[in-house]
């Protein structure tokens, strides 16, 4: 493992390479975007996904959605048709990603000869960096085994889930009750402002009272200051997640009520050019909510 691949180098493949050369891990990487590759640096960086698996004996992936994972192993570029007569890589996939298609994914790698772990996260890029990520596992428990020393870097707290895709599910499962909790904590914050209550002091009874949550100690000084411009999870990547939410919830048949809701808000920043901003900007969402 002294050498590792990263593609992607967003929010949460910073933070992976940051984990790695911490422990003293050559890290190499890859984007499709040559803004995120020079700010990566270029003596650490691969011309291609391609050159980059010749490189390195793993590949970590933290590419945006399912169909970059597709392209990164099996597309026309792709580790799948590189290399002859080289080994193919180990691929440990962080990205959150539709989990059916995941699911379909790792049996190709399987029919492909790739090893293939998915290891979607919970927590903000920061948290992953300062090692207090989660990481929920699907795959063969051998493999979890063998990449042992990695996942310890990476997520010293992990769980497995399951088979292929199951992470995923997880993950969704997760994502939506984190997403909810943003908005409660939004609109409460709103609320007691709205009523004349200082909202720093507002926020640090909510963090001291029945109500608290992990969310308010990350979120809540970004809502409190309505800081957004340095973002450890944006708003196109909440909408990306409730997307795939609410295609799980429409296959399995159930309603989400206050996902639907959820999704409104932020499509509501989306249209005002706040993609890119931090989640917590939710908080503005339902600020200009007035009667």
């Amino acid at each position: 493992m002294s050498t590792i691949g990263i593609v992607g180098l967003g929010l949460m493949g910073r933070a992976f390479a940051q984990r790695l050369q911490g422990a003293g891990h050559t890290v190499l990487g890859y984007d499709v975007s040559a803004q995120k590759a020079a700010e990566f640096g270029a003596s650490q960086t691969c011309a291609s996904v391609q050159d980059l698996a010749r490189q390195c004996a793993v590949l970590v992936l933290a590419v945006f959605d399912t169909q970059q994972v597709e392209d990164v192993i099996f597309g026309p570029q792709g580790i799948a048709h590189g290399n002859p007569g080289q080994p193919l890589p180990q691929v440990v996939c962080t990205s959150t990603c539709d989990p059916d298609q995941i699911e379909a994914i790792a049996k190709r790698c399987q029919a492909a000869g790739i090893s293939f772990l998915e290891l979607p996260f919970s927590g903000t890029s920061l948290q992953v960096a300062r090692g207090d990520g989660v990481g929920l596992m699907g795959g063969e428990p051998a493999l979890c085994e063998t990449l042992s020393g990695l996942l310890d870097l990476l997520c010293p707290q992990r769980h497995h889930i399951g088979k292929c895709g199951d992470a995923n599910r997880a993950k969704l499962a997760v994502n939506l009750v984190l997403g909810l909790h943003r908005a409660s904590l939004a609109e409460g914050l709103n609320f007691g402002q709205r009523m004349g209550l200082d909202p720093a002091k507002l926020l640090h009874i909510l963090q001291n009272s029945a109500a608290a949550s992990s969310v308010m100690k990350i979120k809540g000084p970004l809502m409190v200051k309505r800081q957004y411009d340095q973002p450890q999870s944006r708003v196109d990547q909440s909408l990306k997640d409730f997307a795939l939410i609410q295609a799980q919830g429409d296959k399995a048949g159930q309603q989400l009520p206050l996902a639907d809701v959820y999704v409104k808000l932020l499509q509501s920043c989306s249209a005002r050019g706040e993609s890119h901003l931090d989640n917590a900007v939710i908080f503005e969402a339902i600020a200009r909510c007035t009667t």
